[in-house]
């Protein structure tokens, strides 16, 4: 229980944060490419901080580093409330990231020391029924506070919670073996992922605004990239590898990781655009923002234990695709939608992708851990879930850069069409200067505010259209992704 608390508390912050950035993109007028840095911070921060479980363990003892883990969130969660500017939030969410990817590898090797072995499922089927009802709940709870007071509250709510969760963590988390000697660790090849990371995920975000093939984009792409080999080569190299490449040469947990990272892009990427879209497009409140994603994450819920029940029945291969195509269905549906589409028809349309999603996640993991052996086991959990989670913060990272690429596009487009020989904007100029002079408006300012109108009109369609193709790009990633799924084992989960 203790360790479930702290892994909700900061997954709840991490969802709440999402239905926020509307607010925060006007409270300190950024567009979305800086503002996705919120998500994109914290999940590469998690990414990153996920290696350091093992060492925190054996080096401090689970109380003491659970406890400081905790600290570290709350530092950031009270940066993040007080942030000046842009940057500093950023910097606070790159905290609470951190401390989220040491708590949870903590929790679970924590519940696999003291509980019996026949204990483990019980306790694990709790701990993971707490880690999915938090992002169940964030975004409701987000949009609630925003609609109540402001977004800076959200960084205050989880504050009692991880209060309880210290407290807690120093009564009945495990102290350090005295027997047990330090992990080595490899600094060195961390200091390798986090510049990586850090130099692609700069280069991707800023490549639209300072262009594609200027000096610092083509720095940072070719710094990431030498940094990302050099990485590999070192953890090749290394006689404790903070992620042991080896696994990745058996072809079906190849295809198993490639399968997650797809996995990890769309969920992220779909569970960040989607608040951002109802409120942009559709003008729904934070609340309303937030309730559209509840069913799914019931949906996710209940069916989450159906899903691995399939794995044991039929082949991973077809779980896997028909995951796989519900998911893309369902983005394909949003693809779809627009400023007229009612909240009820929205919701459905998220729950389909999501229990594609509740359908895919245990085959990949089965079929990923099903193709190594025993003792490498352990290695091949660890390096899928870090797949999963780069995953994310590149899905969303990709994602904002591509929507704001096609709403530029689109910009462009329709206002190529807005001429003197377009018989639907006049009539629409002539309707909107009939009712700003019926209001009293001067004759003067008819004409520029009949423009300024259309001009709004063009941009709010350029970025529904934006959204749209967003949404239509994760559906033919998805369809895509059935080619390495073919790869993945043909035999019952369960032989």
């Amino acid at each position: 229980m203790t360790g479930m608390m702290g892994a909700m508390v900061m997954i709840l912050s991490s969802t709440m944060v999402n239905v926020a950035v509307p607010s925060i993109m006007g409270t300190y007028g950024v567009g979305q490419s800086e503002a996705q840095w919120m998500a994109t911070a914290f999940l590469a921060a998690m990414t990153a901080s996920q290696l350091l479980g093992a060492w925190v363990i054996s080096v401090f003892g689970p109380r003491v580093g659970y406890i400081g883990s905790v600290v570290i969130f709350t530092v950031g969660s009270i940066l993040g409330a007080s942030a000046p500017n842009i940057d500093i939030l950023i910097l606070a969410r790159v905290i609470q990231g951190f401390a989220a990817g040491v708590v949870q590898p903590l929790a679970m090797v924590t519940i696999f020391k003291v509980f019996p072995l026949e204990q483990r499922g019980l306790a694990l089927s709790v701990y993971g029924g707490g880690i999915m009802i938090a992002p169940i709940l964030g975004p409701i709870v987000g949009g609630i506070t925003i609609d109540a007071s402001s977004w800076r509250e959200l960084f205050f709510i989880p504050l009692p919670i991880a209060g309880i969760a210290m407290l807690m963590g120093a009564i009945f988390m495990p102290t350090r073996d005295p027997d047990a000697k330090p992990l080595p660790f490899d600094w060195t090849g961390y200091a390798l992922v986090a510049g990586a990371l850090v130099c692609l995920l700069t280069a991707i975000a800023n490549g639209q605004r300072d262009g594609w093939f200027s000096d610092r984009i083509m720095i940072l792409g070719g710094g990431g990239i030498a940094l990302a080999t050099a990485f590999v080569i070192s953890q090749l190299r290394a006689e404790a590898p903070i992620l042991n490449c080896q696994v990745f040469k058996h072809r079906q947990f190849a295809a198993a990781a490639a399968l997650g990272f797809v996995f990890g892009a769309g969920n992220f990427a779909s569970t960040y655009i989607i608040p951002v879209f109802v409120q942009t497009v559709q003008n729904f409140t934070p609340t309303a923002s937030g309730l559209v994603t509840a069913p799914a994450g019931l949906v996710v819920m209940c069916f989450f234990p159906i899903g691995g029940k399939l794995v044991d029945n039929f082949a991973a291969r077809y779980v896997t695709m028909f995951g796989l195509a519900v998911f893309a269905f369902g983005a394909a549906l949003l693809s779809g939608t627009d400023v007229n589409t009612a909240f009820w028809i929205l919701a459905f349309f998220v729950v389909i992708g999501r229990l594609g999603q509740s359908i895919m996640l245990p085959a990949i993991n089965v079929s990923a851990l099903k193709a190594l052996p025993p003792e490498q086991l352990n290695n091949g959990s660890g390096s899928i879930n870090f797949v999963r989670l780069m995953g994310g913060a590149f899905g969303v990272n990709t994602l904002v850069v591509f929507m704001e690429q096609r709403t530029e596009f689109h910009a462009i487009s329709l206002t190529a069409t807005q001429t003197a020989g377009n018989a639907s904007s006049r009539e629409l100029l002539d309707m909107v200067s009939s009712l700003l002079h019926g209001g009293g408006v001067p004759d003067a300012v008819l004409q520029p505010g009949a423009l300024h109108y259309l001009g709004r009109v063009v941009e709010a369609q350029a970025q529904t259209m934006g959204f749209q193709d967003g949404f239509m790009v994760i559906a033919v990633v998805f369809i895509l992704a059935l080619i390495p799924a073919m790869m993945l084992g043909g035999e019952k989960g369960r032989r």
